[in-house]
């Protein structure tokens, strides 16, 4: 075949973009997920055209000194924070990097057991003796708020606790107390990493619950482009005490971020926090107006039934956000997958996720009125509908308190990980030390990490997963039958 027929080919094939991107985009499908601009386009230049690197005259983000010191200069005083950095690898590099810096190689960290896997993987890179906090359970079947008590008591038995990690807000926007936390670390001369991934933008506006950072985090992680109008893997690391050494904190950035950060995400950035600064206040009001009006006409559903804080204790339950919109399947006859794939199929709906028997839509302040008014309409006539076959799985929320229990420890995340493995049947593993997670997601929350001993009750609750139909993630084996376990 000559070289030019080859090129014409070449040029006209693109089946990942023009199939399924562009196609996608082109049709009438809502987003109720990530990222938060919802594929509403702000001013931006063409993306190839401002693809460069660290040329001259505009600085360096690992040494920024010009005009991406200034922008994040920017972003810090938006938030009030004493300083922030850039994160062009997500939320995860943030993490990664705040708890690096934050806790002493081989110290021990107090850390909510629903934490991100970055929490994990920081634990293990460093080392650390993790202690777990367990979240309370909440009516609905969800996971709840991290109580002061039980940090509290846990910085009273173990003083060797060299720093805390919370995520608030949750997945499904479960704030816990911050600021009393906050006051307990400090009393204990710790710091408190905050990872708000999915909280960048409740410090603009007064229907949401307060911010990490107004309630005295020392370091809090938020990612941009999970709620705000930002590039996907966009994030800010805010610095808001003097408890944190910036130096440290800088060198750990410079190992987990990539040494050619995109001035495509960066500029992303920058018009993001440009956008909240001049248009923020105007586009918040209208959006909190919205899931205001779409909260008031959810209450006169029937069947289905969507979550709100004043159904939940304050201890399960501290402070939710309304922006993560949680649809339990109630007394329809459905499970969370088949409402997701209801919305989804017939709709056209989008939402972000399906669980035993509920469905997660995360909205934005760039959310339509047409897109509220799409899902509500929508949860209605399923609301009407007598779904008389025998759902796929139960639609009950599964007995939490049974499935989450504080695990066995055996010996660290890094001592398991760095040991030979053996595989056994899942079934034959009892008194082993486990080399792999094992949890469900969502919520998220593991039933066991490496390093823990694998018990009955603990073989119990998955099997008890696996009767339900709730998706078992972590192990090599897809087919969740056995497991890898330190040797010897």
């Amino acid at each position: 075949m000559p070289d030019h027929v080859f090129y014409t080919l070449q040029k006209t094939s693109s089946p990942f973009l023009d199939r399924r991107l562009q196609d996608y985009a082109s049709e009438d499908w809502y987003p109720f997920h990530m990222p938060g601009h919802k594929r509403t386009p702000l001013e931006f230049p063409n993306p190839y055209s401002i693809d460069i690197t660290e040329i001259e005259g505009f600085d360096n983000l690992h040494h920024a000194r010009g005009i991406l010191k200034e922008a994040q200069e920017r972003a810090a005083a938006l938030y009030g924070s004493q300083k922030a950095f850039f994160l062009v690898n997500g939320s995860t590099s943030g993490i990664l990097a705040a708890i690096s810096a934050a806790i002493p190689r081989r110290g021990t960290l107090l850390m909510s057991r629903n934490s991100h896997k970055a929490a994990y993987h920081a634990a293990y890179l460093r080392e650390l003796e993790t202690v777990y906090l367990l979240p309370a359970m909440t009516k609905f079947g969800i996971a709840g708020s991290i109580q002061p008590a039980h940090v509290a008591q846990a910085l009273e038995d173990l003083p060797q606790i060299n720093g805390i990690f919370i995520t608030s807000p949750t997945y499904d926007g479960v704030l816990s107390d911050i600021q009393k936390i906050a006051d307990l670390a400090h009393a204990h001369n710790a710091p408190l990493i905050v990872d708000e991934a999915h909280g960048a933008h409740l410090a603009f506006s007064g229907y949401f619950p307060d911010c990490a950072l107004q309630c005295g985090a020392d370091l809090v992680i938020q990612s941009l482009h999970k709620t705000l109008p930002c590039l996907t893997q966009t994030a800010l690391l805010h610095v808001n005490s003097e408890r944190i050494d910036q130096n440290a904190l800088a060198r750990f950035l410079s190992i987990y971020q990539t040494s050619s950060p995109s001035y495509l995400l960066m500029a992303s950035i920058e018009q993001c926090i440009r956008y909240m600064k001049q248009e923020g206040k105007e586009r918040m009001q209208t959006y909190t107006q919205l899931l205001s009006q779409f909260y008031n006409k959810a209450r006169t559903l029937r069947r289905l039934q969507v979550f709100e804080k004043s159904s939940s204790s304050k201890e399960a339950c501290f402070g939710h956000d309304p922006s993560k919109i949680l649809i339990s399947v109630g007394s329809t006859g459905l499970t969370g997958k088949e409402l997701y794939d209801t919305l989804l199929n017939d709709c056209h709906l989008q939402m972000e996720m399906a669980s035993g028997h509920y469905v997660t839509a995360l909205s934005s302040l760039m959310d339509t009125p047409e897109g509220f008014q799409r899902l509500i309409l929508a949860l209605e006539e399923i609301d009407k509908k007598s779904y008389t076959h025998t759902p796929s799985q139960p639609s009950n929320p599964f007995d939490t308190q049974r499935i989450y229990q504080l695990p066995k420890p055996g010996m660290s995340i890094s001592q398991a990980l760095d040991r030979p493995c053996e595989t056994l049947p899942l079934k034959a593993s009892i008194g082993h030390i486990s080399q792999e997670y094992i949890y469900l997601y969502p919520p998220g929350i593991p039933l066991a990490t490496p390093g823990e001993i694998l018990t009955g009750n603990l073989l119990n609750a998955i099997a008890q997963c696996q009767r339900q139909g709730l998706p078992i993630e972590g192990p090599c084996d897809i087919a969740n039958n056995r497991i890898q376990v330190v040797k010897g």
